[in-house]
């Protein structure tokens, strides 16, 4: 049972902080905003 258990934790993790900036994009893409234009907003925004 204790296997089973560390195994839930292990699938269940809250996401990193740069992995939220990458769910935004995804979802954006997702949504219709071609790659192109991500890539350009990604450029001006910069990496932070």
């Amino acid at each position: 049972m204790q296997f089973l258990q560390g195994m839930n934790n292990a699938l269940i993790k809250a996401p990193k902080p740069y992995e939220k900036g990458a769910i935004g994009y995804v979802l954006a893409w997702v949504l219709g905003i071609p790659i192109p234009i991500l890539l350009l907003i990604f450029l001006i925004r910069g990496c932070d």
